[in-house]
């Protein structure tokens, strides 16, 4: 009897163990409740940056007469990118394999159903957190021209620039194929993707536009405080679903990117504060909570490779430099980039995207080099490059659209328009009724 029961005892477990090899074997295609949990939270977290956190961010910085242009751009934009997304975006960044975009296949979502899986989550929980950052690069670009823009232009110009160029060069990175992935560019969440993007896309944009009327003769003090800390602290909090997201998973590296999240905000909060302390006498509020999105901007393309003190170092470096562009090269220059755009998101995602080569290294604390790659100096290059092919694709892919804009229908609102302000002229609404 008991031989008898061994054997079966034997038996059970041989047959357990045959069973389980196909579930070990595509352990990688089945879905995860956790990680579909994670990401469902991490996709809102991302829209909440957006609406209302930008928004907020924005409008209190713009003078009053503005304030709710900036928030139905922003309102508009996460709409407009939304339909554009579902109809066509998602399968230009990633419907296929290909080096320079992900074809036609997957347009008005075709095969994206209930039980199609990207990893371990549903498909459609990836396609909607993609959208997120869909939605907030081109949002990012209204803080360069804030204030000027006509409201049709701002819908054309947002809508032909997500097509073709932050659904293309999200490819290039992210997508199958991609030819700056393949390259090994790490670029975690969106330095390159969305912050260079969106900032070399943003200083264009100034450029192109012009100055805003009496700039900077006048004096165009942010109208409400109050409201850019609001937006920045929402920025702060649904940033963790930006970066910690990225990993699609709730993991071990999605735990060190929330981690290296918040030292990198809070060094470069500290810095730029400090900065401004030095130089002027007084920290402002304004600058601290800048000095916070300079932070989160620097360390989204290096949160899944770097360390704690990895992050410490690109926060403070983010912060100072950021300081830098905004405060003194912006005046010595002369552009007007109305809510530093550039100053912030380019400069900021430069300095993240170099970093993320120097310290993803194992020596200094970080989880390592991309494959093939096994030099700090290497890995540096690489960055670099996957740098100059966002900056010049986007520079002259962006120059274009504003020009062809402007030849067809006009960017700018007229001088009175903009003596009135946008509220009115724009929207016919007014934000405050005193």
């Amino acid at each position: 009897m008991s031989i008898r029961k061994s054997l079966n005892v034997r038996a059970a477990a041989a047959t357990g163990a045959l069973l389980a090899l196909p579930s070990l074997a595509h352990a990688e295609d089945a879905l995860s409740s956790g990680d579909t949990a994670w990401m469902l939270t991490a996709t809102a977290l991302v829209l909440f940056m957006t609406i209302p956190g930008l928004s907020l961010f924005y409008a209190g910085m713009v003078r009053a007469k503005n304030g709710l242009s900036v928030m139905m751009q922003c309102f508009a934009i996460t709409s407009l990118m939304t339909v554009l997304w579902a109809v066509i975006g998602y399968s230009i960044a990633f419907g296929g394999e290909g080096a320079y975009w992900g074809g036609l296949d997957k347009m008005f979502l075709a095969g994206v159903g209930v039980d199609t899986l990207s990893g371990t989550i549903p498909e459609t929980v990836f396609m909607t957190f993609q959208m997120t950052f869909a939605i907030i690069t081109p949002a990012l670009i209204v803080g360069a021209f804030a204030e000027r823009m006509k409201f049709s232009a701002m819908m054309w110009f947002m809508a032909i620039w997500l097509l073709l160029v932050y659904a293309p060069i999200a490819h290039w990175v992210w997508g199958d194929g991609g030819w700056l992935g393949g390259k090994g560019v790490l670029d975690f969440a969106g330095g390159t993707v969305v912050h260079i993007n969106a900032g070399i896309a943003g200083l264009v944009a100034a450029l192109v536009l012009g100055k805003r009327k009496g700039y900077p003769g006048t004096a165009m003090p942010p109208h409400n405080l109050i409201l850019t800390v609001v937006g920045a602290g929402m920025l702060w909090v649904g940033w963790f679903g930006f970066n910690a997201g990225s990993e699609l998973a709730a993991d071990g590296t999605a735990g060190m990117a929330m981690a290296v999240t918040q030292i990198a905000t809070a060094a470069a909060a500290l810095a730029w504060m400090f900065s401004e302390w030095l130089l002027h006498g007084k920290p402002s509020v304004l600058g601290i909570a800048s000095g916070a999105v300079a932070g989160l901007v620097a360390i989204t393309p290096a949160s899944g490779s770097v360390g704690p003190m990895g992050a410490l170092a690109i926060g403070a470096a983010a912060g100072v430099g950021c300081f830098i562009a905004a405060v003194k090269v912006k005046p010595m220059l002369g552009y007007d980039d109305s809510l530093d755009a550039f100053g912030v998101h380019g400069i900021g995602g430069i300095i993240g995207a170099l970093l993320t080569g120097v310290f993803c290294a194992p020596s200094l604390g970080g989880a390592g080099f991309a494959d093939g790659v096994d030099s700090i100096g290497t890995q540096v290059g690489i960055q670099f490059v996957g740098i100059i092919a966002t900056l010049v694709y986007t520079l002259i892919a962006t120059f274009i659209i504003l020009k062809v804009l402007d030849a067809l229908i006009g960017l700018r609102v007229t001088e009175e328009e903009e003596t009135e302000g946008l509220d009115l002229s724009q929207h016919d609404e007014r934000a405050y009724n005193l």
